[in-house]
């Protein structure tokens, strides 16, 4: 069977992947440097799956450590690249650490891949390649403008580097990801969305609102109309889906990709204004979530919307509505909300109360 390395496969989505890879009959080997997440992650996956695959904390911009990855493990058929700083305000006030972590990591595990010859990626990139996009939903043949915020423009570099590479002759495969929203955790809430520091997303900000780690929620008004959304800061939640984390190493290592570079956008959710989300939070949580207007914050985009139907078909999901399919996604009694709920109160993975609220 197949061995993948899932590179910040401690973190948030990347443990998720994890324990749906396992899941999948395939071999894992995690490598995090544990920057933004804890160890005590590999106790949930052990606990979830009842396996305790090979775990290896390196920095990725140390490219000697990076060598010795795949070197002790030979195995290795393809990459799950997770691994980055991935905060935008932060990336603003730190534009310098941003490029060099992600670039130099990203780099460095290519280079790795190949001279031991394993030839397919999966990348996770961000919806924030866009920009400010011309007209929602936006799909993967949208012009990519000038990003945000330097993390944003990491991901739009980083993507021109993975094409760079996959147009090279090397056979080499990539398939990136540009996630939206991710929200929501397992519902045995032993793995989950707890990050090292401030939370940055909206589910997090909204659930340490509701908890009382907050005092209120920072939201974004603007002018932005999409359908009956009313004109706040537009989003789409997705659920950490089995069948979207595990598909893409599917289709590269069955060799199914259309082109050597595929772009799929990773958001099978339903479009929500941020502040409407308070509705179904207060209904989970109870009635703590206090919330303030505010201007939006340095690298913010007004919203995030994207289509998923290429990914769909790719999935062999097609036929279903947005979010069709999945109980866990959308903003009612019994989804993700609600499931997050435990994640909050009984996963503390990394969880530290943060220094302020920042807008969203």
């Amino acid at each position: 069977m197949a061995t993948i390395l899932v590179t910040g496969g401690t973190g948030y989505i990347g443990s998720h992947t994890v324990v749906e890879l396992i899941g999948k009959g395939l071999d894992v080997v995690i490598l995090d440097n544990l920057s933004n997440s804890q160890p005590g992650v590999l106790d949930g996956i052990r606990e979830i799956t009842g396996k305790t695959p090979p775990f290896e904390r390196v920095d990725l911009r140390d490219r000697e450590a990076t060598l010795g990855v795949f070197s002790r493990h030979p195995d290795i058929a393809a990459v799950i690249h997770f691994a980055a700083y991935k905060a935008v305000g932060e990336s603003v006030e730190k534009p310098l650490e941003y490029y060099h972590n992600n670039l130099l990591s990203l780099i460095h595990v290519l280079e790795a891949m190949r001279e031991h010859g394993v030839a397919n990626m999966v990348f996770s990139s961000s919806c924030t390649v866009y920009g400010e996009p011309d007209a929602l939903p936006v799909g993967e043949n949208a012009p990519i403008k000038t990003a945000n915020s330097p993390y944003g423009n990491t991901k739009q570099i980083s993507e021109e580097i993975l094409r760079d590479s996959a147009a090279s002759g090397d056979d080499f495969q990539v398939i990136s990801l540009r996630y939206f929203n991710p929200i929501g955790a397992r519902g045995v809430a032993l793995i989950g969305k707890l990050p090292v520091g401030g939370a940055q997303q909206p589910g997090s900000l909204h659930h340490q609102t509701a908890m009382g780690v907050r005092e209120s929620l920072n939201l974004v008004r603007n002018r932005l109309q999409h359908r009956t959304v009313r004109p706040s800061g537009i989003t789409s939640m997705w659920w950490t889906w089995p069948e979207y984390t595990w598909w893409p190493s599917k289709r590269l290592l069955e060799k199914k990709q259309a082109e050597s570079f595929e772009v799929f956008n990773w958001e099978p959710g339903r479009a929500s204004p941020v502040l409407g989300m308070k509705i179904p939070f207060r209904k989970g949580h109870g009635p703590n979530a206090a919330h303030r207007i505010v201007a939006r914050r340095e690298g913010g985009c007004g919203a995030g919307l994207g289509r998923h139907r290429k990914a769909r078909r790719g999935a062999g999901l097609e036929g279903g509505k947005r979010g069709g399919g999945n109980p866990a996604v959308g903003l009612e009694p019994g989804n993700s909300i609600f499931e997050t709920k435990n994640e909050r109160h009984d996963n503390h993975f990394g969880h530290r109360v943060p220094d302020s609220s920042g807008p969203m």
